[in-house]
């Protein structure tokens, strides 16, 4: 049963794009789905915080991209990681479960 959708908290983004990135190249609108799958459903990308996200990786050097034509033959600007962006991917990976180790025991005790 897929989960409720639901926004996505400030900062949890990047490490979503980056590992929806890890195994291909993929145009901007192929991400939001892949994050979907990748979540079970329960996170919904929008474009108006995708496609900020996306330039901001590019300035930083964690992605790269190129125009090309989309399964649906229409040009589309596709998107893959860099070698910097799998580094980054590795960092966030290992800070977000950090994190999520932190709120469940926060969340566990009494």
């Amino acid at each position: 049963m897929p989960s409720e959708p639901t926004t996505l908290l400030q900062g949890t983004s990047d490490p979503l794009i980056l590992k929806s990135l890890a195994t291909s190249e993929m145009h901007g609108l192929g991400i939001p789905r892949r994050i979907q799958q990748i979540t079970g459903g329960t996170f919904v990308v929008e474009p108006g915080s995708l496609f900020p996200a996306l330039h901001r990786m590019e300035d930083q050097r964690w992605t790269s991209s190129f125009w090309g034509d989309s399964e649906n033959h229409r040009r589309a600007k596709y998107c893959r990681l860099t070698k910097a962006g799998r580094r980054q991917r590795a960092v966030e990976s290992k800070r977000w479960a950090r994190i999520s180790v932190a709120i469940a025991q926060a969340l566990e005790s009494s």
